[in-house]
């Protein structure tokens, strides 16, 4: 038997990356929400791929911007900790973009912590070859990168070999995680974040940030389905109808949603009860950092 390997790779990156795409990609199931909005990853969600005899622990971190909330500055700072902590950095740049403001950013705390990084140019399907090429080039100018790889997380091209790559740099070691775990996040939290993308995807027009979801109760049932109690918390009385809709129905859309994605994962029947909240506090509640896995002094 050949030598098992295992290691840590930090996926950097502007918010919309397509971090938390890639990452779902490389595990091979939903690890990590998406959705159009900026900034839906709040805090560090660990994924875990297998290839060959290498475990690979990917970092999906929040993206990286100029904070102004204590939120967002939470954020920002568990995203630089997990690069920190990483064996590995792999700096995610949309291609479409190329480099805003964001990006320099990154590039430039790169540059001061003395790290180097792996470019992958993400969303390479919506640029042309030359675009791609010269941005590429204007990138390995900084001196920054070890590697340049070209993918698109959205349709699986290039993640082969991306995954291949990572394999064979990590050091040799046990694995930490049993080999058919995906993630290390609890199914609890899974399930809260999971309605909080279709809350994002459903209504990303009509509502702001200020919202966040909270699994109440988890029953396993004698019949082996699972009754999930959430509670959807809006921080103005104005916002809860939105979210509510006319009759409920947007709340039993967005319940909908979340039930058949939660059956899917979790491959059994699932009675899910959605109930929406007024928590005008819940950004400066400590204990909702603590549940995220983020430092509330930041």
């Amino acid at each position: 038997m050949s030598e098992t390997r295992c290691g840590f790779v930090a996926l950097l990156g502007a918010p919309n990356a397509g971090k938390s795409t890639l990452m779902n990609q490389m595990v091979g199931t939903k690890v990590s929400i998406v959705s159009p909005k900026v900034q839906t990853t709040r805090s560090r969600v660990l994924g875990i791929a297998m290839v060959d005899e290498a475990q690979i622990i990917f970092v999906d971190t929040p993206g990286i911007f100029t904070p102004k909330r204590r939120l967002e500055r939470a954020m920002v700072a568990a995203a630089w900790t997990g690069a920190g902590d990483a064996d590995r950095i792999a700096l995610l740049i949309d291609s479409a973009k190329g480099l805003d403001e964001d990006t320099r950013s990154i590039l430039d705390k790169l540059s001061e912590s003395g790290r180097k990084a792996i470019l992958v140019l993400n969303k390479v399907d919506l640029v042309k070859r030359e675009t791609l090429l010269g941005l590429a080039d204007q990138l390995n100018q900084t001196g920054l990168f070890t590697d340049v790889f070209m993918v698109s997380a959205q349709t699986g091209d290039g993640v082969a070999d991306l995954l291949k790559f990572f394999s064979g740099i990590l050091p040799p070691g046990p694995w930490l995680y049993p080999e058919d775990e995906v993630s290390d996040m609890p199914m609890r939290l899974l399930a809260s974040e999971i309605t909080r993308e279709k809350v994002f995807l459903q209504l990303h027009q009509e509502l702001p940030y200020s919202i966040a979801v909270e699994t109440e109760s988890w029953q396993d049932r004698d019949d082996g389905s699972v009754r999930i109690d959430q509670v959807i918390y809006v921080q103005r009385e104005s916002q809860k109808p939105i979210v509510l809709g006319k009759q409920g129905r947007q709340v039993k859309a967005i319940g909908a949603a979340s039930r058949t994605e939660l059956e899917h994962i979790l491959e059994r029947r699932v009675h899910l009860f959605l109930h929406v909240k007024v928590r005008e506090d819940w950004l400066e509640r400590r204990s909702h950092y603590s549940d995220m896995g983020l430092d509330f002094d930041v």
